[in-house]
Parts: C-alpha cells; structure tokens; sequence
C-alpha cells in the first residue's frame, strides 16, 4: 500500500496555504491601513513625543515706563534649571546611576540653595524633564555650567540641563509697588497693572523641538528647530515718577507722625483729563521681594507660636500690603463731600453764592437733633461759602433738604458715584449708599455720612466741580506700545460728559479757594493759589463692633492753581493714634507739601507776597573752590550769611551743601582748612512760630529749612525730622513742620455730637 498523498489531498492543502497566506495578507493590510490611515496622526505623534524633545521659550514681558519713558518694570535674563531622569533611569549600570544621582544632588544643593535630600528625590523620578528651579540669576547659571563640565565623566549634561528665560525686575524697588503689582513664578500678572493688563504685557512664548536618543537624552545637533518668543507689548503710564516720589515721601512722614494705625493714601490728579498723576499707599512693598513683609509685620508673624495661626496672619499682612487702599477701599467722605452738596445746589438754582443759612449749633430733622461742631452757640448767619469755609453741618442739612432724595440721586448717579468709576486697575470697589434717603439719611448724607465711597472717587467728584464741570475717568495707563515703540492703543479720553455748568464750576472754584485761605489754611502754598476742602469723619460700623470710639479718618483735597486748574491732590489718613485726627490739622498740610514741590516741577512759578519771601527757603550757592573774599560775596548775594572756620585762602568745604534750601538768612559754613567739621547741638523748635525757629536755630549755629504753613505769627511748629539734644555738623539742615492749630477746620467733626 503506498503512502505517497493523493493528488486530491495534495491539491486540498495547496488550496488551504493559500487562504492561509491571503487571511494573513487582509490582515497584514488592514492593520497597515489602520496604522498609516486612521491611526496613523496619533502613533506619529507618540513616536515624535518618544524621539523629540520640544521646550517652550518663555517670551520677555512688555516693559512699564512712567510717562517720561523712565523705567518702572522691565524683564532681564534668567535661566531655567532641569533635569531629564529618565536618561538617569535608563543607564544599564546601576551603580554608575547611584553614582550619578549622587553628584548631582551633592553638586547642585550648594549651588542652588536647596536641599539634598530633595534633589536626589527628583534624580529617581520616572519621568523625561523636571524643572529643578526657575528664575536663576547669570552668576548662578555660571557655576551649575562649570558643575556641569567638570563632571564631564560622568556624562552630567546628558542629565542636566540649563533654559533661558525672563526675570522680571523692578529698578526702583518700592516706587509705586501698589499700582505696578507684581508677578508670579511663571511671569503671569498677580496685582495692579501686571494683573490688569497681563494680556497686553505677556508675549508669545517661542520652542525648542530638538532630537533625543534612546535614553531620553537631547541630540540638539542632529536636529533642532527654533520658533523664536515675541515680547510682550509695553505700558506708558500717566504716573509721573518725581509726583510719585513726592506723594510717597510726605505721606509716609505723616503715618509717622500722625501715628497712622490704618495706612493712608495720596492720589494727584489731573482734574482735565483724570491722569493719575501719582498714587501713593503707605506700608507698600519691593515687587522684587512681593512675598516679604516689613519688618514690623514680620515681627507680628514670628510672635505667633501656632503654625496654622502664623501662616493665616503672614497671608493678611501681605494681602493689607498689596492691596490698594486708593481704589480697594470705601470710606464715608465726611465733610470734603460738602463740595458735591454745595455744586448740585448751586447748578439746580436752589441756592446762589450769596445765600446764607443759619446756625444755632442744633437743627432738627424728624426729631433727630444734629449738632454743629461750633459749640459756642453755633456760627450764626452765614454765607454759603462761609458755610463750606466753617465745614457747618446744620447749613449743609438745610441745603439737602432744598434739593431732596429725587436731585440728591440725579447728581449722585452723574458724579459716577452709583458704580465704580472704571480705573484701569484690578480690585476696584464699589459704592455704598441709600438708594432710598429718608429725612435723616438725606441729612446726614448732605454732609458727607452714611454712605462709603473711594479715594478714587471722591478725587474724580472735586475735579470734576472745578475743571468746568466734567466728568472725568481716572486712568493710569497712556497708551500701550509694541517693541518697537509704535502706538498700539492710546487712552486719551475726548469725550466728556459735562455734569454742572462752568459757571457752577467757576463759582465753586472761587468758594474753594476761600475756603483755603480763611479755613483749612493748613492747605495754603506759598506763592500759588490753591483751593481745598477738609473732612474728618467716623469708621462709625468699626466702632460698632470693636467699641472703640477714637476711630477717626481726616482727609484733604486739594486744587491748584485754583483759578485755571490743572491737578488736584486727595490725602486720606486712616484712624490716627496721635493727639489730633482732625482732616485740618493732619491732612491737609500734607496736600500743602506735596503742592509745594509738584507745582515748580510742573513749570508753574510762585508768585511771592513780600511777607511770604522773607520765608521762604533760599538755595544754597555752590562756593567749593572759590577763594574767601568771592564765596563771601555770592553768599551774601543770595541772602544768607556765612561763618568761616580755618586761615586758608580758599573754600574746601561747605554746609550746608550746594542746592540745600535753608530759610531766609540762614548760615553757610566755609571751611577753608581741611580738618574736622565742627559741631552744634539742634536745639528744641517745635511749638515756635517761624521768626522764633529762626531765632533759635541760629543761636544754635543750625539752619532750617520751613514746611507748611508759615502764613501768620499764630502759626507754631509741630515737629522737626532731628530731634532736639541731637550733636550735628555745624550748619546742619534741620526741617520744621508748621501748621495753623486756630484754623476753623481744626474743630470740624462730621458726627452727631
């Protein structure tokens, strides 16, 4: 019997090979038509994803210049830290991983400031990239390259790599830190105009896609492709650097001073355009350092013993120091709203500036007794500019009830004070107030109670009395600009709404400058016409919950030059612990300063009385190098008098230094020799009118220089910034703060007494 296979059978599995081979085939097919067809995209990124190292290029953000195009913020080079531990992960040879992990965390924690432990941790985790730290300064990233190349046998750039990005910086440290704000790890805006306008500021971020190995590790020379960052379009403020100095230093004086238990605030404004001018916050911060606080509130911090208690105070302390109390916080105006209630009057024909009204000290509203704070009897007839001069409660309820609830609201809501006035910037705070006034509410609002409004506010209210009766918007950014300094978007507001008339403006302009001159005269600066307004008013909700009655807020503000105005100045002084809270007597020599030295810098020149220029500071020559008999001449000319110490025939040095500015007649001391500087003990000028201060700071061989308000025999100094009993150099500056204590603000009161 043969065993050779049939021709059948041979024929059947000839047959079946071949379906085999073709079920292979349409198999084979279909996945290849599934992988490059369907699927093809997504398997072509995973391989990409396993083959490619792609990193972003953090874009540079746009630059913040002050309106001069000086410098605010800007972003300089940093360097990004990072390390690939899979690359570490993949080395076949498990002691020369150990090996590596252990260079890198003992090499990089001294360099980096950072814990061992921490970074060999981040050596085993399984993944291709790890940021080991952002924002590391060229020095640095100097010494992790130089880690790097001596520990080339080990291959330690295959493990650790270095990426450049941006740090943002702040060249002037704390200038106007509430209103620039800061930013966050990853350059994003967390405050102020870095939040407001982070979209504008944030460029286009740029890639690095690059080859890497088996191991993870980069190939950058077999292939790299570059998509460059973009910067971020800049920010031209309306803050003028100088009036930012300027407010912050006088305020800062007066928290000291005045013992400010609740920060203060000063805003100036052009009251034409709403241009913040400057904006000041005391107990500001460095944005470089954003998350250090001061070292008082460090101190309130470190008292704390329970960790959980600790890090909630640290968190509002530095919420308190970021937040701008200019636009985030609301107060009750007190008697500085008396400008609104005085113009609607005026404007709805209800009253004219020869009206008068009558005090007795009590008026009545719905058997509610309120009190003028004149307790003598109260002021009598009185005119109404008299009545704002006199800051007399009971004449402002009379004019309320003129107008009513139905005009009170119509000017209410045109002052833009329903809502929040727009500021371009982040946190602002709305309004509170009766929609609704009854008799007392109306009272009471009349003079600036029972409602909250912001500094932002109240500023944009006066400008508005006083620039001809416009609405203004207050804004602090010019215009946005692209890197190559072109426009790319301009704020310039044209179109106004006019809320009053001009000549309701021009009458209230008369009225304020009145009242400067006869009632808040600590506002008076030498030389220029201003007008103002004072208010002092009760945190009356706090006192409610804490029983704390002395909680007091006096405010100023300020217009100048009165009859063509062009800045107005608010100060706001929140709940002072010193001897005096009155808005008067804390605030308004405060606007008077800062007057002082903005309004010659904005090229306005003083026109002196002969009373005022026997008061004023003289600029002190520069007589270094010039011989005796010549020095002597130039200071006789510019009305000082002069001391020499030593027999030398030339001037090797002087004090007070060139461009001080002392009073009238004060001392120059020439030193003709070079030996020790002799000197002089200051001596006690506070409570002395300014011919005494003189008198006294001569006799002591010191010179002073005034601040604020000289303008009568009744006026005394209050403080001086060296103490007395202190030994200085023989003609030291000392500075001399005046202010009138009889002026009929000083015992304004915007509560019911």
């Amino acid at each position: 019997m043969s065993l050779r296979p049939s021709q059948q059978m041979l024929k059947r599995s000839v047959i079946t090979m071949v379906i085999v081979i073709l079920c292979l085939t349409l198999v084979s097919t279909g996945s290849l038509v599934r992988i490059i067809i369907f699927k093809g995209e997504e398997y072509q990124a995973i391989a990409s994803e396993q083959q490619l190292y792609d990193s972003l290029i953090s874009a540079p953000r746009g630059d913040i210049y002050d309106s001069s195009m000086n410098l605010l913020a800007t972003s300089s080079p940093a360097w990004t830290v990072y390390m690939t531990p899979n690359g570490i992960n993949g080395l076949k040879d498990k002691s020369e991983a150990e090996k590596v992990r252990k260079k890198i965390a003992e090499g990089l924690s001294p360099i980096l400031d950072m814990d061992y432990d921490e970074l060999y941790e981040l050596t085993e985790k399984n993944v291709y990239y790890v940021i080991v730290k952002k924002k590391v300064e060229k020095d640095v990233v100097d010494k992790v390259r130089e880690f790097i190349v001596d520990n080339s046998e080990l291959k330690i750039a295959d493990y650790v790599g270095i990426d450049e990005t941006s740090k943002r910086y702040y060249p002037n440290d704390s200038l106007a830190s509430t209103v620039l704000g800061f930013v966050g790890d990853d350059n994003q805006g967390l405050a102020g105009l870095e939040l407001y306008y982070d979209n504008d500021l944030t460029g286009i971020a740029g890639r690095v896609v690059a080859a890497k190995n088996a191991k993870g590790t980069d190939m950058r020379f077999s292939y790299e492709k570059v998509e460059n960052a973009v910067q971020g379009n800049s920010l031209v403020l309306t803050i003028d650097s100088y009036i930012q100095y300027v407010c912050e230093k006088y305020l800062d004086i007066a928290v000291e001073q005045e013992q400010i238990e609740e920060r203060g605030a000063v805003i100036a404004m052009n009251v034409n355009t709403g241009a913040i001018l400057g904006m000041a916050v005391s107990g500001d911060f460095n944005p470089n350092e954003p998350f250090k606080l001061s070292t008082e509130d460090q101190a309130k911090v470190d008292e704390i013993a329970d960790e959980a208690e600790k890090e909630k105070l640290r968190k509002d302390l530095l919420n308190r120091q970021w937040r701008n109390k200019a636009v985030s916080d609301t107060y009750e105006p007190g008697s500085v709203f008396k400008i609104f209630t005085a113009a609607v009057a005026l404007e709805e024909d209800l009253i004219t500036a020869k009206s008068t009204f009558n005090c007795s000290h009590t008026y009545i509203v719905a058997g509610r007794p309120y009190h003028c704070h004149d307790k003598k009897g109260g002021h009598g007839i009185q005119t109404l500019q008299q009545a704002i001069s006199n800051s007399c409660n009971p004449a402002f309820i009379q004019i309320g009830q003129l107008m009513g609830n139905d005009i009170f609201s119509k000017y209410f809501s045109a002052f833009n004070l329903t809502g929040k006035t727009g500021i371009d910037l982040p946190g602002e705070a709305a309004p509170y107030y009766h929609a609704e006034r009854g008799p007392t509410e109306l009272a009471s609002s009349s003079f600036g109670q029972t409602f909250n409004i912001t500094p932002i506010q109240m500023i944009s209210l006066a400008a508005t009395s006083v620039n001809g009766g416009y609405a203004v918007t207050p804004h602090v950014v010019e215009k946005i600009i692209d890197s190559d300094k072109n426009v790319v978007e301009s704020f310039i507001v044209d179109n106004r709404k006019q809320v009053i008339s001009e000549s309701t403006s021009a009458t209230m302009r008369t009225m304020l400058e009145y009242v400067v001159q006869n009632g808040a005269k600590n506002g008076i600066v030498s030389g220029y016409r201003v007008g103002g307004k004072t208010g002092t008013s009760q945190k009356m909700s706090k006192i409610l919950s804490t029983g704390d009655s002395h909680l007091y807020i006096g405010s100023y503000v300020g217009i100048a030059p009165i009859d063509d105005p062009e800045i107005a100045v608010f100060v706001m002084l929140d709940e002072p612990k010193g001897a005096n809270y009155y808005g008067g007597l804390i605030s308004a020599p405060v606007g008077s300063k800062i007057m002082t030295d903005i309004l010659p810098y904005m090229g306005y020149e003083p026109q002196y009385s002969q009373e005022e220029l026997d008061k004023i500071s003289v600029s002190v020559p520069d007589v270094t190098g010039e011989e005796i008999a010549a020095a002597k001449t130039r200071i006789n000319s510019s009305k000082l008098s002069y001391k020499v110490i030593g027999n030398g025939e030339t001037v090797v040095k002087q004090l007070p230094e060139a461009g001080s500015s002392v009073y009238n007649g004060g001392m120059v001391i020439l030193y003709t020799e070079e030996s020790e500087s002799q000197t002089a003990t200051v001596p006690n000028l506070i409570g002395l009118n300014a011919n005494s201060v003189n008198s006294a700071a001569a006799a002591a061989g010191i010179n002073v220089e005034f601040s604020g308000n000289v303008s009568s025999s009744t006026v005394l100094s209050y403080a001086q910034d060296i103490a007395a009993g202190e030994t200085v150099s023989l003609g030291q500056i000392v500075t001399v703060y005046f202010r009138d204590e009889a002026s009929a603000d000083m015992a304004e009161s915007d509560v019911n007494e």
